[in-house]
Protein backbone atom coordinates (compact mmCIF):
# COMPACT_ATOMS: atom_id res chain seq x y z
CA UNK A 1 0.00 0.00 0.00
CA UNK A 2 1.43 3.03 -1.26
CA UNK A 3 0.78 5.65 1.53
CA UNK A 4 1.18 8.86 -0.55
CA UNK A 5 -1.65 8.09 -2.57
CA UNK A 6 -3.97 7.65 0.48
CA UNK A 7 -3.20 10.29 2.76
CA UNK A 8 -2.95 14.39 2.01
CA UNK A 9 1.40 15.54 2.04
CA UNK A 10 1.04 16.86 5.58
CA UNK A 11 0.20 13.05 6.98
CA UNK A 12 2.68 10.84 5.33
CA UNK A 13 5.03 11.06 7.75
CA UNK A 14 2.64 9.48 10.06
CA UNK A 15 2.67 5.91 11.15
CA UNK A 16 -0.50 4.17 10.82
CA UNK A 17 -1.38 4.01 14.45
CA UNK A 18 -1.26 7.69 14.39
CA UNK A 19 -3.53 8.04 11.04
CA UNK A 20 -6.32 6.38 12.76
CA UNK A 21 -6.48 9.29 15.24
CA UNK A 22 -5.81 11.37 12.44
CA UNK A 23 -8.99 13.62 11.22
CA UNK A 24 -10.61 12.59 8.04
CA UNK A 25 -9.13 15.83 6.16
CA UNK A 26 -6.03 13.55 6.30
CA UNK A 27 -7.56 11.33 3.65
CA UNK A 28 -6.95 12.65 -0.07
CA UNK A 29 -10.65 13.50 -1.29
CA UNK A 30 -12.27 14.44 1.58
CA UNK A 31 -11.99 17.77 2.21
CA UNK A 32 -13.30 20.44 4.73
CA UNK A 33 -16.60 20.49 3.44
CA UNK A 34 -16.95 16.29 2.87
CA UNK A 35 -15.42 15.99 6.92
CA UNK A 36 -18.05 17.78 8.04
CA UNK A 37 -20.61 15.91 5.69
CA UNK A 38 -19.40 12.76 7.44
CA UNK A 39 -19.80 14.03 10.98
CA UNK A 40 -22.91 15.26 10.29
CA UNK A 41 -24.47 12.13 8.97
CA UNK A 42 -22.57 9.97 10.86
CA UNK A 43 -20.90 11.28 13.83
CA UNK A 44 -17.34 10.33 12.89
CA UNK A 45 -14.57 12.62 12.96
CA UNK A 46 -11.30 10.72 12.36
CA UNK A 47 -9.87 8.06 10.17
CA UNK A 48 -10.16 5.56 12.60
CA UNK A 49 -14.07 6.42 13.79
CA UNK A 50 -15.32 6.41 10.16
CA UNK A 51 -13.54 2.60 9.45
CA UNK A 52 -15.42 1.07 12.64
CA UNK A 53 -18.10 2.81 11.82
CA UNK A 54 -20.91 -0.32 11.04
CA UNK A 55 -22.47 1.56 7.77
CA UNK A 56 -18.80 1.45 6.40
CA UNK A 57 -18.14 -1.96 7.25
CA UNK A 58 -21.41 -3.33 5.96
CA UNK A 59 -21.23 -1.63 2.35
CA UNK A 60 -17.32 -2.91 2.43
CA UNK A 61 -19.08 -6.79 3.88
CA UNK A 62 -21.15 -6.31 0.73
CA UNK A 63 -18.52 -5.49 -2.06
CA UNK A 64 -16.19 -8.15 -1.23
CA UNK A 65 -19.00 -10.96 -1.51
CA UNK A 66 -19.84 -9.62 -4.91
CA UNK A 67 -16.60 -9.58 -6.16
CA UNK A 68 -16.35 -11.15 -9.47
CA UNK A 69 -15.75 -14.85 -8.87
CA UNK A 70 -17.73 -14.74 -6.06
CA UNK A 71 -20.64 -17.39 -6.24
CA UNK A 72 -24.40 -16.27 -6.30
CA UNK A 73 -26.75 -17.41 -3.63
CA UNK A 74 -27.38 -20.62 -5.31
CA UNK A 75 -24.19 -21.53 -6.42
CA UNK A 76 -23.44 -21.22 -2.53
CA UNK A 77 -26.65 -23.61 -1.56
CA UNK A 78 -25.27 -26.00 -4.35
CA UNK A 79 -21.49 -25.81 -3.05
CA UNK A 80 -22.90 -26.30 0.76
CA UNK A 81 -24.99 -29.35 -0.45
CA UNK A 82 -22.29 -31.00 -2.47
CA UNK A 83 -19.73 -30.61 0.27
CA UNK A 84 -22.03 -32.22 2.48
CA UNK A 85 -22.52 -34.79 0.35
CA UNK A 86 -19.09 -35.37 -0.06
CA UNK A 87 -18.77 -35.72 3.81
CA UNK A 88 -21.45 -38.37 4.53
CA UNK A 89 -19.99 -40.15 1.43
CA UNK A 90 -16.00 -40.15 3.11
CA UNK A 91 -16.99 -40.21 6.30
CA UNK A 92 -13.36 -41.50 6.95
CA UNK A 93 -12.48 -38.44 9.09
CA UNK A 94 -15.75 -39.38 11.90
CA UNK A 95 -14.78 -41.58 14.71
CA UNK A 96 -15.85 -45.02 14.59
CA UNK A 97 -18.30 -45.32 17.69
CA UNK A 98 -18.10 -48.05 19.77
CA UNK A 99 -21.24 -49.69 19.44
CA UNK A 100 -20.94 -50.09 15.60
CA UNK A 101 -21.14 -53.60 15.43
CA UNK A 102 -18.02 -54.02 13.76
CA UNK A 103 -16.54 -57.25 14.66
CA UNK A 104 -13.01 -59.00 13.87
CA UNK A 105 -13.12 -61.75 11.68
CA UNK A 106 -10.50 -64.20 12.61
CA UNK A 107 -11.06 -67.02 10.32
CA UNK A 108 -12.19 -65.95 6.51
CA UNK A 109 -15.97 -68.08 5.87
CA UNK A 110 -16.13 -71.20 4.17
CA UNK A 111 -15.77 -70.30 0.23
CA UNK A 112 -18.05 -71.72 -2.44
CA UNK A 113 -16.55 -72.46 -5.48
CA UNK A 114 -17.63 -69.78 -7.74
CA UNK A 115 -17.18 -72.08 -10.82
CA UNK A 116 -20.02 -74.73 -9.87
CA UNK A 117 -22.28 -71.89 -7.46
CA UNK A 118 -21.98 -68.65 -8.82
CA UNK A 119 -23.80 -66.50 -6.10
CA UNK A 120 -25.15 -69.58 -4.74
CA UNK A 121 -26.72 -70.45 -8.15
CA UNK A 122 -27.83 -73.73 -7.86
CA UNK A 123 -29.30 -72.71 -4.05
CA UNK A 124 -31.20 -70.17 -5.78
CA UNK A 125 -32.91 -72.84 -8.31
CA UNK A 126 -33.78 -75.57 -6.17
CA UNK A 127 -35.72 -72.68 -3.57
CA UNK A 128 -37.78 -71.52 -7.10
CA UNK A 129 -38.46 -75.07 -8.15
CA UNK A 130 -39.79 -75.88 -4.47
CA UNK A 131 -41.45 -72.44 -4.98
CA UNK A 132 -43.14 -72.62 -8.31
CA UNK A 133 -42.79 -76.28 -8.79
CA UNK A 134 -41.71 -77.05 -11.70
CA UNK A 135 -37.84 -76.62 -13.31
CA UNK A 136 -36.38 -73.49 -13.54
CA UNK A 137 -33.33 -72.11 -15.03
CA UNK A 138 -30.41 -72.86 -13.06
CA UNK A 139 -31.46 -75.81 -12.08
CA UNK A 140 -29.05 -79.25 -12.84
CA UNK A 141 -32.03 -80.29 -15.30
CA UNK A 142 -31.81 -77.33 -17.28
CA UNK A 143 -28.27 -76.93 -17.61
CA UNK A 144 -27.67 -77.44 -20.93
CA UNK A 145 -30.54 -75.31 -22.19
CA UNK A 146 -29.50 -72.26 -19.52
CA UNK A 147 -27.70 -69.37 -21.53
CA UNK A 148 -24.00 -69.18 -20.50
CA UNK A 149 -23.32 -71.90 -19.20
CA UNK A 150 -20.44 -73.95 -20.20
Amino acid sequence: MNIDTIVTEQYRSKSFAELVDAPLTALHGIGEKEARALQEAFNVTTIGQLARHQVIANAFAIEMIAAPGSLSASETAKETLLDDAVEMTFPASDPISVDSGITRIEVAPEKVEAARDHQHALEIAAHNEQACGETNVGSAQTASKDIGTA
